[in-house]
Parts: structure tokens; sequence; C-alpha cells
């Protein structure tokens, strides 16, 4: 389906079903806002792949971006909004139709790849994987994660794309991919690679907290785990 969509680039990638939450300040995109709360429509959030966020009109968005409908909007003092959105369907940008005030592209929705077979052993790999990653970020930073991972397996691709402490570049290419097995091997192939450092990062952390228990002094969380977040892989 071609669709004209209202654009947002972001450095930031959004998959299907993923929480997107903005604090909308600047004038063309609280036009924008406002006019897709005056038709009930959404509006594409594509990554920058060269360009700023704020102020720039020549902004390059990445091909592949997903749209995002508005879930709650709350408006604040001097026209801003706080938005909430959920990712719906992704497209794929086929034109720039207009620059200004903001971005609009003419784009193709598109759907994932039916299965040619089965993928519940992949999806079970990725679970087990996955589960040992949130554990030890857990682990490591004291902050729970509350939402459990979804058994439908191209669900649960889009679900561990969006949650991965990865480079953006990474989660471009995942959010790319046309099909679920393809995205299933390439987390998997990306946590095996991240649980050994992870592992042994939290390691450290044990070590550290026996330490200062031996001392006598006080046991703190880490609130930004910088170790696990500067891990990045590439998926060549």
């Amino acid at each position: 389906m071609i669709a004209r969509l209202r654009l947002f680039p972001l450095h930031a990638v959004l998959f299907p079903g993923a929480a997107l939450n903005l604090h909308i300040f600047e004038p063309r995109y609280r036009q924008m806002i406002a006019e897709c709360l005056a038709t009930g429509e959404g509006f594409g959030v594509a990554a920058i792949a060269d360009g700023a966020e704020a102020g720039d009109p020549q902004v390059i968005p990445h091909e592949v971006g997903t749209i995002a409908e508005i879930a709650t909007a709350h408006e604040l003092p001097l026209g801003r909004y706080f938005i909430q959105t959920i990712g719906t369907e992704r497209f794929r940008i086929l034109e720039v139709l207009e620059r200004e005030p903001y971005l609009v592209v003419r784009a193709e929705i598109f759907e994932e790849a039916p299965p040619s077979r089965g993928l519940d052993a992949l999806a079970d790999r990725l679970h087990v994987a996955f589960e040992e990653y949130l554990a030890l970020i857990v682990e490591y930073s004291g902050n729970e994660l509350g939402t459990d991972p979804p058994e439908d397996p191209a669900a649960l691709s889009f679900f561990v794309a969006d949650a991965l402490r990865v480079s953006e570049s990474i989660k471009q290419r995942l959010l790319e991919l046309t099909e679920t097995e393809i995205r299933l091997r390439a987390e998997i192939d990306v946590l095996e690679r991240l649980l050994p450092q992870l592992r042994r990062v939290v390691e450290r952390r044990r070590a550290e907290i026996e330490l200062r228990r031996a001392r006598g002094e006080d046991i703190f969380h880490r609130t930004a785990p910088d170790p696990l977040l500067g891990t990045y892989f590439s998926l060549n």
C-alpha cells in the first residue's frame, strides 16, 4: 500500500509494538502533531542517516521507518506537547514530497514476509539468551524490567530488537529485515557475542560488591550501566 506520511526524523529506531514518548517543542513538529490529532492520523518515525533532529530542514532519514500511532497527548504551555506513541506498521520511503514546514513523504507500507517454516525452535533459543541478557542487566543496574517478552516469533523479534542495548545502526538493520527468521537469527548472533562480555562485567560487579561488604561500605547500583551501553556489534 502506498501512503502519504508526515515524517518525524529522530536519532532513534522505532519498532512495531514498541512505545515511544516524545516532548514536542519545535514549532514545525508542534504543527505536525496538532494536524495528526485533528485528523486522527499517525506519523512516520525514521532514524536519521545524516543531519540533526532539530532545526535541520535538509535532514536525511533512513529509507525504512515505522508509523507511530498517538496513544495519548498532553498539551503543555507554549503550544508544546507530550505524546505517548506505539509503533505499528513499517514503511519504505519512495519519495520526499515536501520539506517545509516538516518532511512529508510518499511511502510504501509493507508487512513481514510469511515464514516458510515453523520458527518455534529459533524463538525458544532467542528467549533463553534474552532472558539471561535481561537478568544480567537487572543484576548490574538493580532496575527491574517489567514487561515479559511475547510468544509470537515476529513480535518477539521486534521486542528484542527494541530492548537490545546496541548501536542505532544495528537497530536500523534489524528493522529493515523483512523476514522473521533472519531477524531471530541475527539477534541470537548478537546475544551470543554480547553475553560473554556481560558475564565478565557482572562478575566484576559481584567482586566489587563483596569487597565493599567486607569493608563495611555502602552498596550501590549503577543506574547507567556504561559497559553495557557501550558494547556495539556489527552484523556484517
